[in-house]
């Protein structure tokens, strides 16, 4: 009992310190059409919002906090025409009487709004935002534009610098393929997230297969959308939630807008990015596109990569209600890998690489369209339709890596898939109670087609991606069906203008297959085979769940907030969990599905301008948790292998904590020139494993989930010159359930704590731009991950330090 009263009282004080003081109002005012009717919700920004406010059943409106000087207001609501004013507040209190006119059909310019923006680039989505409800949700917002980070190898240390809790994998120095994961989830490919771009699906398959070997360019980036668990209502049911990665918009002030980036750096990297937008006003007609080749020889030997990626959106407005949105995105690469080390060949050189024959290609394309509808002046809706046509060919030796290549035929694993679906939304804006209220409908329904085949391969060193035996492959040949169809629902009620309790509920129908064959091969110790016997598989399996939620957030003034959030999550297996041929992993043929919820609770907001901050505690529960562990129990050798199964149940508990600081203008009445930000990102996670079906289990910590994980970094800006400087430090953490610290494959084992440190700086002018960046600083020898098969097996090095530059051009 005395616990729980310790608990509440901690709770109690940290809700109470991260609660801002409030000053009186020092601009106020009323918002009021010409028939003198009142302006309700609607949304005033002071600076291009840096500054918000929201109008009240009377249309008042009022701002605290501000220092002194001129402020260009804006105002925007569902029937109201666009209002722009120049005032200046001298210290003494401002009444406004603004005189609104009204205007029909522009539901979509308040639904699609941007993120709540402040002068930091660390920002978080509106309550509604682009068809989707986020009121009480932990979400973050990147703005690259903002940034000032090594944007042309996708730097995922820089630009996800201030997004708390993520273990981010660098498993190359390019940024080809992006791996995060938060909260104790494995960043194997961002496969716990529901990756999306521009609202739909860029994974292999979102439920039988959601590694995304596809990663959009930085450099093309306007934002990316974070939204943490709760997300599994609107987006997929996965733990970890949504991230949406958003191109840039078209300059539609010119019928033709240019941009081209050039850069170069270590290890033979060179990168080439060109953009083309602009419209076409009479016809109603907008376009943006880009091409981006990169080319580099990587760190180590046998890395080397050539990726090229484009990109073309053209939108019409087909009249004042409807806009339809057709685009095409196309990216193929083909990298070296130079295989894993074992601890001892790390330590000894982290450079070295003792596979010459292993190679990867990904060829990617996603075309998409999307239908924006403002049916009258309260109801939206919005229709996307995406397909996929991809494949991903990994080619080499398998073998675990302390064993020598003696050049033997290599494995090749070939997937192949060919998907579509769809989803509508429906955006409706209620008055009840003299506030307004929000609700949110769509389904859902997504086909997937995916082929899989493993066999041998030639036993040359370049990359053929041929088998020898197309007709009887020597590892598995299967085809995974999977249909997917959901309906979902969110609703804002507004209790009262600073309170709302968002609920929701999504139903869920998987219908999975999969039909074939593998191959088990026993062979003596002189490598002859000694048995082959050809295992036929088909089955089918189906499931309907429903998964609920509700969120809760509390306003205190226009821009602090406390939130909390409670959702369940679902994860089904995916396809390498039904079948694969690896001799460093073993799946249980008996592995099911995992259920959980995630809980969220916590403040943000921004403190005059000044502090931004957003602190939080969550709680994540899995039931039948799949991991890996260590085992060595099969003849004739008993070797180390990862087993894969649903070894336990886990509980994920941690404190995520991010706060921004100008520290130049920290008690200024007047802004200056120079802006000098510091910012402290930290996550402090307690991860357990309970109720084992493993032996050895019981009590052990999660795996990849780092207890600490900080980043705190320096920001000068002064005009169109920035310089910021970061470090990231990670603690030791385990990379399988059994928390071994070093086994003789290396593919188990401890990820030591490491600390890097990145520094970049820019210069931009409307027409031209230079960026510099040195990333690992002090070169650092560390490793983020250890792999049971490609790129490895066993330890992959992260890269030492590496200077890189790119010249900006605008036309």
């Amino acid at each position: 009992m005395n616990k729980k009263k310790t608990v509440s009282r901690v709770f109690m004080l940290v809700a109470i310190v991260l609660c801002p003081f409030w000053g009186k109002a020092q601009i106020s005012g009323i918002a009021h059409f010409n028939q003198q009717e009142a302006v309700v919700a609607a949304q005033i920004t002071l600076n291009d919002n840096r500054y918000l406010a929201v109008t009240d059943e009377n249309g008042r409106f009022s701002f605290s906090n501000l220092p002194t000087g001129k402020y260009n207001l804006a105002l925007s609501c569902l029937n109201c025409a666009p209002f722009q004013q120049e005032i200046e507040y001298l210290g003494t209190p401002l009444q406004l009487d603004l005189h609104i006119e009204q205007r029909e059909n522009v539901l979509k310019q308040v639904e699609v709004s941007s993120a709540r923006v402040n002068a930091f680039n660390k920002e978080y989505l509106s309550g509604v935002d682009d068809f989707g409800i986020y009121e009480g949700k932990k979400t973050e917002v990147i703005e690259l534009s903002k940034s000032t980070a090594n944007l042309a190898t996708n730097n995922a240390r820089q630009v996800f610098a201030k997004v708390p809790g993520l273990n981010i994998w660098e498993s190359d120095g390019a940024g080809l393929q992006l791996g995060i994961g938060g909260r104790g989830l494995s960043p194997n490919r961002t496969s716990n997230f529901n990756t999306r771009q521009n609202g739909y699906d860029i994974s292999a398959d979102p439920l039988g297969y959601p590694e995304s070997y596809y990663t959009p360019p930085m450099e093309a980036l306007d934002r990316i959308e974070i939204v943490r668990g709760a997300a599994s209502l609107q987006y997929g049911t996965q733990f970890g939630g949504l991230l949406n990665f958003r191109f840039r918009k078209p300059d539609t002030s010119r019928v033709l807008s240019l941009r081209a980036r050039l850069s170069g750096g270590s290890f033979g990297f060179r990168g080439l990015f060109a953009s083309a937008s602009g419209a076409v006003k009479d016809k109603g007609l907008s376009y943006f596109g880009f091409f981006q080749h990169r080319v580099g020889e990587g760190w180590r030997p046998n890395s080397q990569f050539e990726v090229n990626t484009g990109y073309f959106n053209l939108r019409q407005e087909l009249s004042s209600r409807a806009q339809l949105s057709l685009e095409y995105t196309g990216m193929d690469y083909l990298a070296q890998q130079p295989g894993g080390l074992t601890d001892t060949q790390f330590e000894r050189d982290p450079r070295q690489s003792n596979r010459g024959r292993n190679w990867f290609q990904v060829k990617w394309k996603l075309p998409a369209a999307t239908l924006d509808w403002d049916l009258n002046e309260t109801t939206a809706l919005n229709v996307r339709a995406f397909g996929m046509i991809s494949e991903r060919v990994a080619l080499g030796n398998l073998e675990r890596i302390h064993v020598a290549d003696l050049g033997s035929n290599r494995t090749l694993i070939d997937n192949d898939f060919r998907n579509w679906g769809s989803e509508l939304r429906i955006l409706k804006k209620l008055r009840w109670a003299k506030l307004e209220h929000t609700l949110l409908v769509g389904g859902r329904y997504f086909d997937g087609h995916t082929t899989a085949l493993q066999g041998d391969a030639d036993a040359s060193t370049l990359p053929n991606f041929e088998y020898l035996n197309p007709a009887d492959l020597e590892g598995s040949n299967f085809v995974f069906n999977n249909a997917n169809a959901a309906a979902f629902a969110e609703y804002i009620y507004r209790v009262s203008e600073h309170f709302s309790i968002t609920p929701g509920m999504r139903f869920e129908y998987i219908k999975t297959g999969a039909e074939g064959y593998y191959k088990q091969r026993v062979f003596d110790f002189a490598g002859n085979i000694i048995a082959d016997t050809n295992y036929t598989e088909s089955n089918s399996r189906s499931r309907k769940l429903l998964l609920m939620g509700i969120g809760l957030s509390w306003k205190g003034n226009t821009s602090n907030e406390f939130y909390a959030n409670f959702s369940q999550n679902y994860r089904a297996i995916n396809f390498n969990d039904l079948r694969v041929n690896n001799p460093n992993l073993i799946v249980d043929p008996n592995i099911g599905d995992e259920r959980g919820f995630t809980i969220d609770a916590g403040s943000r907001g921004n403190w005059r301008n000044r502090i931004n901050y957003d602190v939080s505690v969550f709680s994540i529960l899995y039931r039948d948790r799949i991991g890996q562990v260590l085992r060595a129990d099969l003849p004739p050798l008993y070797l180390d292998y990862r087993y894969r199964s649903n070894i336990a149940d886990a509980r994920l508990m941690g404190l995520e904590v991010y706060a921004e600081v100008d520290l130049l203008n920290l008690r200024r009445t007047l802004r200056s020139k120079h802006s000098l930000y510091t910012f402290i990102n930290g996550a402090l996670i307690h991860t357990r494993y309970f109720n084992a079906q493993e032996k050895g289990i019981e009590g052990n910590q999660v795996e990849q989930a780092p207890p600490l994980n900080v980043r705190w970094g320096l920001n000068y800006r002064y005009q169109q010159f920035s310089v910021a400087f970061q470090v990231t430090h990670v603690s030791e953490h385990f990379t399988d359930a059994s928390n071994a610290r070093r086994v003789t494959g290396a593919v188990s084992g401890i990820i030591p704590a490491y600390q890097i440190a990145d520094l970049s700086c820019s210069w931009k002018t409307p027409r031209y731009g230079i960026e510099l960046s040195c990333n690992n600083l002090f070169n650092a020898l560390y490793f983020t991950r250890r792999a049971e098969a490609y790129p490895g097996p066993g330890i992959i090095p992260s890269d030492g330090r590496g200077m890189y530059a790119t010249l900006a051009f605008n036309l």
